[in-house]
């Protein structure tokens, strides 16, 4: 997002310095933001969770399973940003204030009165659902209190709920929304759900295994647990499971802060203020996403590991790592807090015995080694493999088979921070095939997904940040269009508006297009139900008879269309 892209820097700059936090604060004394809706505060997801590949930016706020609650300008500003997409944020609204921060409305059901009818406009203009536009500073202005938007479930959303953030607006840093006032109510303690030890040195064992160990720990009178006492040498880290859970919702969010003490010195602060989306896929150097990848379960890992650039760690000694020699022994607490001050903790005491590992941890070596820090290429024959510099967090020796039209570019365990490239040679396809071929990544269960296929004569290539079995397939069937709540020749005195189900089997849909007697009409696609929607409006005019034409369009290029009348009073 670009904050007030056409105000000219130079005056700019001033207010939001005079306004702006200074470094290591979070907000200014003077800003007291209303909450977003009026409804009590009750939280589905909190700031900086654990998602695939990504921190949450924002707090997910419940809106009693509802869509269409009135969504309310926390603070006077100006919109700067406006986007609707079919995934992601869905409908969203950026407003700019006053006081240096943007905050951000996502997955909205529709804009607020003013707004909508200038997003409509500029859809009708562009013939575009998706659209992206970002407003003179001071051409939309909102006052606190202001309906902006109404709730809703768009985009990547998996239920109705509000996506609420806040931004600095110089650098577009989320930072924590419960730190700015908005009350959540909270007296539980976070949940400790399981606890690792990691041996990370050569020579390192835990238990006498130099594999993940997990630790056993019981609940003590006081509240606290306390761990089976490891045996233990060489460098060692520890990881955790843990969630928290706020007042009158079961949903099991993200913790705040995580702190590791070793003989009762600060080791590891992680806390989750704010950090910037630049880092945000370093989230899978701070999980142990081998693990992730096979259980879909994180572990969070109190030490940095290799490729670990995140900036959230307030204190990190050693690396969050220990060190342990024969004959010592050591007690490591770890605590976990939320931001009402409820905490949970853990006490791993430590004996340091040089034992005998009774299990090994060889890395299969393979012909083919990438590093990190430079660019690698594979040539397997009718597929190139290429993984540009930072592509992996640490060099990996890598499983690459090619059999047919099918290559395995090893397993999704191994993260990427890049997207890798993959090339196919389609020289032995007719040329009519290639038109309707693609570039597929085959699931566990051999099933074919589209993969976005750039084609230049003789070549297929794709670019991914997930690894895996991909394959050449081809889609010769069109999409389907089936009408939901009307049939041809219907009177629809009544109805508010008309709605179609779209779908295809294999390469998905790329495009879709709709007029009524020859003039587009704007079809909002809702890609979890699959279905397009028309709202009745005035662009029809008097207009009793109408002839709906739809063209729906899939990713290999067919088309398929349907036609219907109906009446109007």
């Amino acid at each position: 997002m670009r904050a007030f892209p056409h105000l000219p820097i130079l005056l700019l700059l001033p207010w939001l310095l005079c306004t702006l936090p200074a470094q290591g604060q979070y907000r200014p004394e003077a800003t007291e933001f209303r909450p977003p809706l009026d409804i009590p505060i009750i939280l589905a997801g909190t700031f900086g969770e654990l998602r695939s590949n990504h921190f949450h930016a924002g707090v997910d706020i419940k809106t009693q399973q509802r869509q269409g609650l009135p969504v309310y300008a926390v603070e006077d500003g100006t919109v700067s940003r406006i986007k609707v997409s079919h995934w992601g944020y869905g409908k969203a609204l950026y407003v700019a204030h006053p006081n240096g921060y943007t905050t951000v409305y996502a997955h909205l059901q529709k804009y607020g009165p003013g707004i909508e009818e200038y997003v409509k406009n500029l859809q009708y203009n562009k013939q575009s659902y998706e659209v992206e536009t970002f407003p003179d500073y001071g051409e939309i202005t909102v006052r606190k209190g202001d309906i902006i938007a109404y709730s809703g479930n768009t985009g990547g959303s998996s239920g109705p709920h509000l996506h609420f953030e806040i931004r600095n607006s110089l650098d577009e840093r989320p930072t924590n929304p419960l730190l700015y006032g908005l009350e959540v109510r909270d007296a539980t303690n976070p949940t400790l759900e399981a606890a690792y030890a990691y041996p990370l040195s050569g020579e390192a064992q835990v238990n006498r295994s130099t594999r993940r160990v997990e630790l056993s720990f019981h609940r003590q009178v006081d509240g606290s647990f306390l761990a089976d006492t490891l045996q233990a040498s060489g460098t060692i880290g520890f990881g955790l499971v843990a969630w928290d859970r706020q007042d009158m919702a079961a949903n099991r969010n993200g913790i705040y802060r995580l702190v590791q003490r070793v003989d009762g010195a600060l080791q590891t602060d992680l806390v989750f203020d704010r950090f910037s989306f630049g880092e945000t896929r370093y989230i899978n150097t701070l999980i142990d996403y081998p693990y992730y990848a096979r259980y879909r379960r994180r572990i969070q890992k109190c030490f940095r590991g290799p490729g670990n650039e995140l900036s959230m760690y307030d204190a990190l000694v050693n690396d969050g790592k220990v060190d342990i020699r024969p004959g010592t022994t050591h007690l490591v607490e770890m605590e976990l807090l939320d931001l009402a001050g409820n905490r949970t903790l853990l006490r791993i005491p430590v004996r340091g015995q040089a034992l005998a590992p009774a299990d090994s941890q060889d890395t299969p070596k393979t012909p083919y080694y990438a590093r990190a820090d430079k660019p690698t290429s594979f040539d397997l024959g009718k597929a190139q493999v290429y993984f540009p510099a930072g592509s992996l967090y640490d060099g990996a020796f890598l499983e690459l088979e090619q059999h047919g039209d099918t290559v395995k570019v090893h397993d999704s365990s191994l993260p990427l921070h890049r997207n890798f490239t993959l090339s196919f040679d389609v020289s032995h396809l007719p040329a009519e095939a290639r038109r309707q071929a693609f570039i597929a990544r085959l699931d566990e269960r051999d099933q074919a997904q589209y993969q976005a296929t750039y084609k230049r004569g003789n070549r297929f290539s794709m670019r991914s940040r997930e690894l895996g079995r991909f394959t050449l397939a081809t889609d010769t069937i069109a999409p389907k269009i089936r009408p939901k709540n009307f049939k041809h020749r219907q009177w629809l005195t009544n109805y508010r508006y008309l709605s179609l189900q779209i779908s295809d089997d294999l390469s998905g849909i790329a495009d879709y297009q709709a007029r009524i007697n020859g003039k587009w009409i704007l079809m909002e696609y809702e890609p979890k139900t699959r279905t397009i929607t028309y709202h009745f409006d005035d662009r029809l005019g008097e207009a009793r008879q109408c002839e709906l034409e739809v063209e729906v369009t899939d990713n290999s290029g067919n088309k398929s269309h349907f036609t219907a009348t109906v009446f109007r009073r």
